[in-house]
């Protein structure tokens, strides 16, 4: 019922809560309804909500409202059936309908209560009811636009497509001659979209489609007293897109994509005007100047429908307030302060009219949709008379506290079902599907937390001590690269990418800069002094952009890198991971371990000064000399060494050693032993080879064994010995390459060819085959 906007407060007291139709579901304020008579209906209502006046609707839409200047009655126009309804606001109920032929585009009220109204109908026919119901329907030769009453001269103007403004006497009974309206060549006028007539002096004002000017006209002398023309330059470029131009439907030269004056506002005063654009702007007039005073921009580009003064006197917030509508929001303004809203009002469905209550603070609207919206807005003025209750109900509504639409409601997504155990309940009324979850009574989803995890106080309250030490922890004096890398506690990598990313952005700005001021004739020292203001200035990226702060700080935001999305992502990344190369510390990690390593450092170093008196000579790690000192230890350099000591024999290395022969048996075992020596190797190689000779063993590669032997008659197996070789000495153990070990030396002495070696040429040529020598032929 109530939305705040800033510090005014605007409660619905008819029709949907402002703001409300993308923000909350439907079933929330849905509830059914038995009638009498064994019919069930299905009535939608709000809870909290307060009906001001009953009945206050349309079948389908409504077009427009108006009160009468007695202020007993409400006068509205809506569709379909196209039709016409009275409210009688003593009562706060609906008077009685009447219905029409055609659909209304515009009507005035002629007396002072409901019972003379000219209405304006799509069909271009001017229709005249009475309390009895219908009088007098008439034609224009135009589709009309809207309609306005000069009362001294009894004349209805109606302005239509064109140039002309046709004029009904209703005391003759007949229409009089037209007003043309003057049209320059080049800006020829498509029609006239509203008529204003000042109350102060009876000045027209006719508001031009097709140029942006407003044409005024005294009606005593029926000729042009002045013309306005607006600033093009200032309301020609729309800062919202709301409207999309067509090829071939919106082209420059059809009325859609021209510049027009959709609303007129004159004050009572007789010199203020409010002249309200095609492309959401309203400018505010002084009738003595052809220059605007105030300027606004509605938002979002569309035409204005309505521009009004609000009127009051002492009893409202402020003198010169201006309220402006378009399709989508409702504003309210002071004229000395256009760039800041005093109130505004979004609607739930698109308006098509908007009237204000003289004297009060409450606002009636016909929109788009079956209810009829009315607000009531404390701070702008007291209630009407006829709803005076209004002031104790807000009062009350604004002792108590504010409550929450989704209090009894938490939303959840399947996953998290699933979690709990609840994914069984889709489908059921205790799930409440709403856009990629659902929703999930409060009570029944802190039970099913219970349950899926006792222990779930216990982490929470851990997980609270924890941010506050990590707090405290924070507010220590520690040396920091980046103020930004100080916050970082998740998502590392991507905080690093980030930084690189920025570093390499500003070089390459830094060089442009570069390069322009040499090609400008200009010292590059003095162009980057003169944009040291623009070099300094920070970039805003996720680091230091307060929006994204959660991405770093909350666990609950972490990448997961394990994920089938990251890798697809980053397949890159993702196969390094998988290889184990390529993994770095990050910029963060680095700048933590080295204010560790600072810390450690002036600890040790503390604990030197106290040994010793000379601190001076206390080098680096690589630096220390010992013969400087003699009989002092280096500390830090018998921590390193034993770190790194310990770290060697931990390391496990990558490498797989397969054996070069198959393990045959256990002493050829030893030949996939590293430790083995070189002694045991060769014995296992020898074992292995006399056993695959004795019994004809053929080993594969792929480690399968081939066994051949020839059956004897005998049972005695011959178990002698190989024969030795020829030429072989006893106790000595050839090694092969002509190598030898054991044995004697030679006795006797040698001879002349064995002490010197042969000193004559071979007489022929080794040949490449058996070993023969030829005879080479002369």
């Amino acid at each position: 019922m109530v939305a705040a906007s800033g510090d005014v407060k605007v409660y619905t007291v008819n029709g949907a809560v402002a703001g409300s139709s993308s923000s909350i579901p439907d079933w929330i304020t849905r509830k059914r309804a038995a009638k009498t008579k064994g019919k069930r209906a299905l009535k939608e209502r709000e809870e909290g909500q307060v009906e001001l006046i009953q009945g206050f609707e349309f079948p389908e839409a409504s077009n427009k409202v108006k009160t009468t200047r007695d202020g007993h009655h409400v006068v509205a126009t809506g569709t379909y059936k196209p039709q016409m309804r009275v409210w009688d606001l003593d009562e706060l109920t609906m008077k009685f309908e009447r219905h029409t032929d055609a659909e209304n585009v515009d009507f005035i009220i002629l007396s002072d209560d409901w019972t003379k109204t000219v209405h304006l109908q799509n069909d271009r026919s001017v229709e005249l009811h009475t309390q009895g119901g219908f009088h007098y329907r008439t034609r224009i030769p135009r589709f009309g636009r809207s309609l306005a009453y000069h009362f001294p001269s009894c004349d209805v103007l109606v302005s239509a497509s064109g140039n002309e403004i046709y004029r009904l006497n209703l005391e003759q009974g007949r229409f009089l001659n037209p007003i043309v309206l003057d049209s320059p060549e080049d800006n020829p006028i498509l029609g006239v979209n509203c008529i204003d007539m000042n109350p102060a002096h009876q000045l027209l004002g006719f508001g031009v489609d097709g140029s942006p000017s407003v044409q005024f006209w005294d009606p005593r002398s029926r000729s042009r007293v002045g013309l306005l023309n607006l600033p093009k330059g200032r309301i020609s470029r729309p800062t919202g897109r709301a409207v999309v131009a067509l090829p071939g439907v919106d082209d420059e030269d059809s009325s859609s994509g021209s510049l027009a004056v959709t609303a007129i506002a004159s004050r009572s005063d007789g010199l203020s005007y409010a002249i309200a654009t095609s492309t959401g702007h309203t400018l505010l007039y002084d009738i003595r100047s052809p220059k605007p005073f105030a300027f606004k921009d509605q938002g979002y580009g569309l035409p204005i429908k309505n521009v009004s003064w609000i009127e009051g006197g002492s009893r409202m917030a402020g003198d010169g307030m201006v309220l402006t509508a378009d399709r989508k929001v409702v504003k309210i303004w002071d004229q000395n302060t256009p760039s800041s809203n005093f109130v505004s009002i979004t609607p739930a469905t698109d308006l098509n009219d908007v009237h204000h209550i003289p004297g009060s603070g409450l606002l009636l609207t016909a929109n788009e949709g079956i209810q009829m919206a009315t607000y009531y807005i404390p701070q702008l003025g007291p209630a009407p008379r006829w709803a005076t209750f209004l002031e104790n109900i807000t009062e009350e509504m604004e002792d108590q506290s504010t409550r929450n639409v989704y209090e009894d409601y938490k939303f959840i997504e399947r996953n998290e079902l699933r979690v709990l155990g609840l994914d069984h309940l889709i489908g059921t009324p205790a799930l409440k599907p709403y856009m990629h979850g659902y929703f999930l009574s409060l009570k029944l989803y802190d039970t099913a937390r219970v349950i899926a995890n006792p222990f779930a106080y216990a982490e929470h309250r851990e997980k609270l001590i924890k941010e506050r030490i990590d707090k405290l922890a924070d507010s220590r004096i520690r040396t920091r690269k980046d103020a930004a890398a100080a916050m970082v506690k998740v998502n590392k990598a991507l905080a690093q990418k980030i930084q690189k990313d920025t570093e390499r952005e500003r070089t390459k700005k830094e060089k442009k800069r570069a390069r322009k001021a040499k090609q400008a004739g200009e010292e590059v020292g003095d162009a980057m002094a003169v944009d040291d203001e623009a070099v300094n200035e920070e970039p805003v990226t996720l680091l230091n952009d307060p929006r994204f702060k959660e991405l770093f700080e909350n666990p609950e935001f972490a990448v997961d890198e394990e994920s089938r999305e990251y890798a697809l992502l980053n397949p890159s990344a993702a196969a390094q991971k998988r290889s184990g190369a390529g993994i770095s510390k990050t910029a963060v990690e680095e700048e933590e371990e080295e204010s560790d390593k600072s810390s450690s450092d002036s600890l040790s170093e503390s604990t030197d000064n106290e040994s010793s008196d000379d601190s001076s000579d206390a080098g680096e790690l690589t630096k220390f000399d010992p013969r400087t000192r003699p009989g002092q230890k280096n500390a830090r350099a018998e921590q390193q060494h034993a770190r790194t000591r310990e770290a060697n024999r931990r390391r496990t290395p990558n490498i797989n050693l397969t054996p070069l022969v198959p393990h045959a048996s256990v002493a050829a075992a030893k030949l996939g032993d590293k430790n083995a020596t070189f002694g045991q190797r060769l014995a296992s190689r020898q074992t292995t080879t006399n056993t695959r000779k004795s019994a004809d063993v053929r080993i594969s590669a792929d480690g399968g064994m081939e066994m051949s032997f020839t059956p004897s008659s005998s049972g005695s197996v011959d178990q002698s010995r190989p024969a030795k070789k020829k030429g072989a000495r006893k106790g000595v153990e050839m090694l092969g390459a002509t190598m030898e070990r054991g044995g004697d030396e030679p006795q006797g002495e040698l001879g002349e060819n064995d002490r010197r070696g042969r000193t004559h040429r071979r007489h022929g040529q080794r040949s490449g085959s058996k070993n023969t020598f030829r005879m080479l032929s002369g």
